[in-house]
């Protein structure tokens, strides 16, 4: 399916002429001497209805207000991390509980700098977003971001911009297959009802992963993720990030910074669906990830135990709980210990790697009635701004 990959990470810049808060959010061509504000949200890819970042330029200050949902993606930042200039200055107007946080500063507040052109002042000051370190140190799912804010006094104006084309391509999805059984891993859609067809996010957006085996003419099995771990080479080296591990514990739903969950009552007894919250290598310049999944089968009607279950940590009750079975079966998963430590994790280095596909084989020895494989998906290209920053300089005219 052939598609633009550019279309996700496009920029966006918006001149907004001030005329009161009645007009605050919408965005005016400019056809008289009057302040007017030049916001570049390129960083922020927004995908919010409202601009996540709306600036009135009065006669001596400005007035900067940010929809805490700074990215699009339904997870609001937290107000301390938010900042105007490189002063650091501090909201004005903000609480825990309101949605929006509103900077108020003098023109020349806050570390702003003064530009004169022939067609106008221009006060320039930045909104800095700064997220604290949480969670596992390995990983980030959301990175600093930078909005350039300009007021301008001007005679004439207008904005222009340069596109920039990417110089990488995505990947399909990888399949594989033991034996009889069909195990496949796929990438779907926000809503669950296709498969993906790009393998590109953005940090604060979230993988949906379905797992699967076609039983054909076996009788009814029963599918469980035993482990998933990423890495940023198709080998599983070092660095390594078990996001679900103890046979079936999906750990990172523990940590702060995280939502992950298996999704509940499954589609079918041989589907498995679950949702991670993006995250990538910190450190890591390739911004790719490929997933290796060890996914197993048992029998439909033998119940869930500490070695077969799937099990999600609920923040709100903070105890684990199973997609089916009772919660006894998840009990290891806090102890970090289920029993047959490392028994299916990691039995053998790809021994087949061409053409997107992965093959592992397994041991001879494995109980007869438990058939299992792994399979990988990737690469995930897991970007922020920084990976392909979008320059937006309004003419002079």
């Amino acid at each position: 399916v052939a598609y633009n990959p550019w279309d996700l990470i496009r920029g966006e810049v918006e001149l907004w002429r001030y005329e009161g808060d009645s007009s605050l959010r919408q965005p005016h061509a400019f056809s008289q001497p009057s302040p007017w504000a030049w916001v570049d949200i390129s960083q922020l890819r927004a995908a919010a209805p409202l601009h996540p970042v709306a600036v009135q330029c009065q006669e001596a200050q400005v007035v900067v207000t940010v929809h805490r949902d700074l990215f699009g993606m339904g997870r609001l930042v937290r107000a301390a991390e938010l900042t105007l200039g490189s002063a650091a200055c501090l909201p004005a107007v903000w609480s825990g509980a309101e949605s929006t946080v509103t900077f108020m500063a003098g023109l020349h507040e806050c570390g702003s700098t003064l530009r004169v052109t022939p067609d106008a002042l221009v006060y320039s000051v930045t909104l800095n977003y700064k997220p604290a370190p949480a969670g596992n140190p390995v990983i980030i799912r959301t990175s600093p971001a930078v909005v350039p804010i300009e007021c301008h006094y001007p005679r004439r104006d207008n904005v222009s911009s340069n596109g920039v084309k990417p110089t990488w391509a995505p990947f399909r999805s990888t399949l594989s297959s033991e034996e009889k059984l069909s195990f496949s891993l796929h990438l779907m859609n926000d809503d669950w009802s296709a498969e993906r067809v790009s393998t590109i996010f953005q940090l604060g957006e979230v993988l949906h992963f379905q797992a699967g085996v076609n039983t054909e003419n076996h009788a009814p099995l029963r599918l469980y993720v035993d482990s998933c771990v990423a890495s940023p080479t198709p080998d599983s080296s070092s660095p390594q990030y078990a996001f679900i591990d103890f046979s079936g514990c999906l750990v990172d739903g523990q940590l702060d910074d995280a939502t992950s969950t298996f999704m509940s009552p499954r589609p079918r007894q041989d589907v498995l669906q679950f949702a991670v919250d993006a995250f990538k290598f910190a450190g890591d310049s390739s911004n790719l990830i490929y997933v290796t999944c060890h996914l197993k089968v048992s029998s439909a009607d033998q119940a869930p135990d500490p070695l077969n279950k799937a099990c999600s940590f609920n923040k709100a009750s903070n105890l684990w709980a199973p997609v089916e079975g009772t919660r006894d079966v998840c009990s290891c998963c806090e102890m970090r210990s289920c029993g047959l430590a490392g028994h299916s994790r990691w039995l053998h280095a790809p021994s087949q790697w061409q053409g997107g596909r992965v093959r592992r084989e397994l041991p001879s020895q494995l109980d007869p009635l438990m058939k299992e494989a792994e399979v990988v998906v990737g690469p995930l290209f897991i970007h922020s701004w920084q990976d392909h920053p979008v320059r937006r300089v309004p003419s002079r005219g």
